[in-house]
């Protein structure tokens, strides 16, 4: 046995092999060693001659698929070995092979998955010059494919990888840079693999299709894209990975959606919270009242890729318009609605071959619903929603034959029998009238020799060993008739059979047998005939998917009190008009009221804020609700707000917290300056920016430096641009230039408290009430009165009175102060210096002071 298994890892190189022995499913050698870790089971082993212990380790397989899911989420990959021969009949060692191998792409079991997320498989295949990328969600059939090319088409290729998230991505073995960089981006599993030929790959997705051209998916022009798609194809075949439900692919453009980079999505919050990465807190969770597993994944999706176009977003601000106006329609979609489970994959398991009785019984039922969806829809079905409703199909023929064919209840074993309904199969019937004829004759056959024998403690008994036979107590031995022959002796009794016992037990067993092998092939038949019709059903369940989707967003307009925006058009740059503007995450946790709301006006003449104010009162979460406003708009949901006229955005860009890389080598500084860059190389009049705090990972000076050059550069390009700052002098820009004003937040001083107003207002600060927030922080009282003896020493050196000279950026002295700073300045016969040079000229001059 233990060559059987050496022989077979050897197949199976980086892969643990858990093959079936009995009861367990077993790992031998250092597969064992890794499995005990991975799953804190115990670690044994046994003698092998002159090879020495070899360690073992195993696990039940009635409870396999619970230990192989952690594997899996470990990141390893699990080939599974199985007996292919029945150890009845088999002749010495039972034949075994692997029947399918494992990984976090190729599931599609409901336990390694989570029923809120896509779980992608994704391939690159990168060229001089572009790439193919391509991304399979086994567990629901979803297949897609693009391309990209120019002179970021790496960065472009690892953003959109890194955008999807995959559980696993495929790259060329040739390819070292794409590795590399990708292991930095993404804790995705990086599986290194020889990629299809262009030909290769069109072959063998051809071949998936059952079509003679790939004109009808648009991949007759995409080589890089056929040999991405295709090799993930090639990759599952390896893997013993069935893929029949897979029966559609859809080509996507990069430009046809949003792109949302990693920064502005984490920092936004969108679908993962800072903290621990969870739901929690994040406008996924806000917004996510759908009831289908396959809604709240599309809503998720809805999320991650805001739209462009602003009669897509129309179509769905419409639908969710509609939703929202009926509640009592919108009460009884959802009624119906939370009745339906998993569609997609539950069409996925049958594709693949893994699902039993119950997962088709599931299906049935689910399929039973659609037709009462398709009623409740109706007073609600325009634009989007009656689009969705001629997608829907009733599948009777599938529903018929399932309800024909499978008992209400099966078993959760396909081996035990029970699945087929009686009066399916002819032949099937009968060997169970064979059993139960059989099985009635054993139980009367107890009283009936008793009767015959006079015996009176006589029973009729069962055994694997023996099968069926006649205990008789020692003390009654002697009435023990002559046709009985005696097969066993136990402690107070013996056990007989007779020939009759026998002729019956052979028919019992016999067709129970025959019946178990033969409701296995009728079950396959049915899980075969859900499979061909994998399309039919899934362009359903994504139907009822979108209409889950429109009706959450109605749901929370409904229940948080949300409008619907004004989508206006302006060419030239991006236009943001909020009135009573909310953070919708923010509110919802606080509850409806108790945010303090605030106005934006971004766009035409202004296009810049330079917003101050202290620590705590809320600058942030003015920035965050300006940008979830505008992507909630893009997404076709209402907004927080009393009213909001908005342009749709090409892109949004958020800089928000401070962070370090450490891994890669990066500093918090260095992670801001980079996020910085990417997007001052990206954002364009029609995007959105907001910033917070740039510069201060530095030393003061620098960072004001930088923030300053920063600020400056996207108001000369005319970036509707948000910047909270603690750089009071930042304020400066709004004197030289007309496109910059300067916000915000209000406080009250209540002596050496501070209540915090959260209202933005017109007009500059500045005072960071620092000491303030850390008095409030729980700072000790000596540090604190230490701190401001500090402050007021470092503002009156600091403090050389200076006035902005319009329209130029320039700082005058003024000629009438006394200080010494002031005056030795005039004696360096020093006219007008720049913001920046003041500060390098102040820093300098105190220095020598302290001397």
């Amino acid at each position: 046995m233990l060559r059987q298994y050496f022989a077979t890892k050897c197949r199976y190189p980086g892969t643990l092999l858990a093959m079936r022995v009995g009861d367990f499913y077993e790992f031998y050698g250092e597969d064992a060693e890794t499995a005990a870790r991975a799953l804190e089971i115990t670690l044994t082993g046994r003698e092998d001659g002159p090879n020495g212990r070899v360690p073992m380790a195993g696990v039940p397989f009635h409870a396999a698929q619970k230990y192989i899911a952690i594997l899996v989420k470990q990141g390893f990959k699990v080939a599974i070995c199985d007996q292919v021969e029945d150890p009845k009949t088999a002749k010495g060692l039972v034949e075994r092979a692997v029947t399918r191998v494992l990984t976090p792409g190729t599931v599609v079991e409901g336990e390694m998955l989570d029923s809120g997320a896509n779980n992608f498989l994704a391939s690159a295949a990168p060229y001089e010059g572009g790439a193919g990328i391509s991304f399979l969600d086994l567990s629901t059939g979803e297949f897609l494919v693009t391309e990209v090319a120019g002179d970021d088409a790496q960065e472009r290729t690892l953003q959109e990888i890194a955008r999807f998230n995959p559980a696993e991505c495929l790259l060329p073995e040739e390819a070292d840079e794409l590795y590399g960089l990708l292991g930095k981006l993404v804790t995705t599993m990086v599986t290194r693999t020889p990629f299809a030929s262009v030909r290769d790959a069109k072959n063998r997705l051809m071949r998936q299709f059952g079509t003679s051209s790939l004109a009808p998916f648009g991949l007759e022009n995409m080589d890089a894209g056929s040999s991405a798609a295709g090799t993930i194809l090639k990759y599952l075949d390896q893997n013993e990975v069935q893929a029949a439900h897979v029966d559609h692919l859809t080509t996507y453009s990069l430009d046809s959606r949003m792109r949302l980079d990693g920064p502005t999505a984490r920092s936004l919050e969108l679908v993962a919270n800072m903290s621990d990465g969870g739901k929690r807190m994040t406008l996924r969770e806000t917004l996510d009242f759908t009831k289908t597993p396959m809604g709240g994944r599309l809503l998720k999706r809805w999320i991650e890729e805001p739209l462009l176009e602003a009669d897509q977003i129309e179509r769905r601000l419409d639908a969710v318009e509609a939703m929202a106006a009926s509640g009592l329609a919108r009460d009884e979609i959802r009624g119906v609605l939370h009745n339906l489970s998993d569609v997609e994959r539950l069409v996925a398991g049958a594709g693949s071959g893994f699902s039993n009785a119950r997962d088709l019984v599931a299906l049935r039922k689910n399929i039973a619903l659609f037709p009462d969806l398709l009623a409740k829809t109706h007073r609600v079905g325009r634009g989007l929603i009656e689009d969705a409703r001629k997608r829907i199909e009733l599948c009777e023929d599938v529903l018929g034959e399932l309800f024909r064919g499978l008992a209400d209840d099966p078993p959760f074993s396909l081996r035990e029998g029970g699945i087929i309904r009686p009066g399916y199969h002819h032949a099937l019937d009968e060997f169970h009238r064979m059993s139960l004829e059989g099985r009635k004759f054993i139980a009367e056959l107890e009283a009936t020799e008793r009767s015959r024998t006079g015996i009176e403690k006589l029973k009729v008994g069962y055994n694997s060993v023996f099968g069926y036979f006649l205990e008789v107590p020692k003390a009654q031995v002697a009435k023990v008739p002559e046709n009985y022959i005696r097969k066993q002796t136990v402690a107070n009794a013996e056990r007989y059979i007779t020939a009759e016992l026998k002729d019956h037990e052979a028919n019992v067993l016999g067709a129970d047998e025959k019946a178990f092998d033969l409701e296995y092939r009728i079950f396959a038949k049915l899980r075969e005939c859900v499979a061909s019709a994998a399309a039919r059903i899934n362009r359903t369940a994504r139907a009822i998917a979108e209409i889950d989707a429109v009706q959450s967003l109605a749901e929370a307009a409904s229940m948080r009190g949300y409008v619907r925006p004004e989508l206006v058009s302006c060419e030239e740059g991006g236009r943001i008009e909020i009135e009573g503007g909310r953070h919708p995450v923010v509110e919802a946790h606080k509850g409806l009221g108790a945010f303090v709301p605030n106005d934006t006006d971004l766009g035409d003449d202004l296009t810049l804020v330079i917003l101050t104010g202290p620590n705590m009162s809320g600058k942030s979460t003015y920035l965050r609700q300006t940008a979830l406003i505008a992507l909630m708009a893009q997404i076709g949901s209402f907004v927080p707000a009393k009213r909001a006229r908005l342009s749709p955005l090409d892109r949004v860009f958020a800089r928000i917290g401070a962070r370090d890389e450490l891994a890669s080598g990066q500093s918090t500084f260095m992670v801001e300056m980079t996020e910085a860059a990417n997007i001052l190389h990206h954002a364009t009049p029609r995007s959105l920016v907001i910033l917070d705090e740039i510069g201060r990972g530095t030393s003061t000076y620098d960072g004001l430096a930088i923030a300053w050059s920063i600020a400056e550069h996207l108001a000369r390009r005319g970036t509707p641009t948000l910047f909270a700052t603690h750089y009071h002098q930042l304020n400066a820009l709004a004197e030289s230039l007309p496109n910059v004003a300067n916000y915000r937040v209000a406080v009250r001083e209540d002596g050496e408290q501070v209540v915090w107003l959260h209202k933005v207002l017109e007009g500059g600060t500045d005072r960071s009430y620092g000491i303030q927030v850390a008095r409030m922080a729980g700072v000790p009282r000596d540090v604190l009165r230490r701190a401001a003896e500090v402050l007021a020493d470092l503002e009156g050196v600091a403090r050389v009175p200076v006035e902005i000279a319009p329209p130029s950026p320039q700082l005058t002295l003024f000629r009438e102060d006394e200080s010494d700073i002031a005056r030795r300045i005039r004696e360096m016969d020093v006219e007008t210096i720049t913001p920046i040079e003041a500060l390098i000229l102040l820093d300098n001059l105190k220095r020598e002071s302290a001397k």
